[in-house]
């Protein structure tokens, strides 16, 4: 299936929600780059990423834009006042939320959000060409699915927080120089140990050649969105 590429996915968000409001936390911000970008953009907004990836959040803590700040803790258990943002952002992060604990995240999203605050998921789409590499070494396919049955679950609790306010299938742009360059920014990341051996390096290596030319490797990365409004 073909989706329309994006290449800034704040775009989107923005058309999206024109009025997001002042008060934003993001949930497994990793570097937060959307967030920086939104800065810009929405001049009165106020951040808070959460991380629980020590080494990305010291990272983070180098440098601290004006309006952001940057603390160590999990969508299962988010460290502020009920009611406090307008705006919570999850970005190729609820899939990352141990299963067990993704209804808990999404109640605590519940508890932090305003009434009339929205969630903006972003998750990866399981399929594509991109995905066939990756999950290679790191199949996604079952957290994935275990992250968007958690929201309809939560959409089809009795006395429900939530309305679906819409969704968006679109994809982005990946690329790389080579097979290292993708070695190096996917299969070794902080937050995680794939157990890469030289065998499994090689299958990969494989598999991703196809895909690579004189100019480098260009995927497009299929993801759906869903923007959830918390009621009263």
């Amino acid at each position: 299936m073909s989706y329309p590429l994006i290449h800034d996915e704040t775009d989107l968000l923005v058309r999206l929600l024109p009025a997001p409001g002042r008060e934003v936390v993001e949930l497994g911000c990793g570097a937060a780059q959307l967030a920086r970008g939104l800065l810009a953009r929405w001049p009165a907004m106020r951040y808070l990423g959460l991380e629980v990836d020590r080494t990305q959040l010291a990272r983070n803590l180098q440098d601290v834009p004006p309006r952001m700040r940057f603390i160590e803790a999990g969508a299962q258990a988010i460290p502020a006042e009920a009611a406090r943002f307008d705006l919570a952002l999850m970005l190729k992060s609820l899939h990352h939320v141990p299963v067990a604990l993704m209804d808990q995240a999404l109640a605590e999203v519940a508890r932090v959000l305003r009434p009339g605050g929205h969630l903006y998921v972003s998750e990866p789409v399981y399929g594509g060409a991109f995905n066939e590499v990756i999950r290679l070494y790191n199949d996604e396919g079952v957290v994935r699915a275990a992250a968007q049955a958690a929201l309809d679950r939560a959409l089809a609790a009795s006395g429900p927080p939530w309305r679906q306010a819409t969704e968006a299938r679109f994809a982005t742009a990946v690329r790389f120089a080579d097979f290292a360059d993708f070695e190096r920014r996917m299969m070794h990341p902080t937050f995680a140990d794939h157990h890469v051996d030289e065998a499994l390096r090689a299958r990969v290596a494989a598999a991703f050649a196809p895909h690579c030319g004189p100019r480098g490797a260009a995927f497009e990365r299929p993801m759906h969105v869903r923007l959830l409004e918390r009621l009263a």
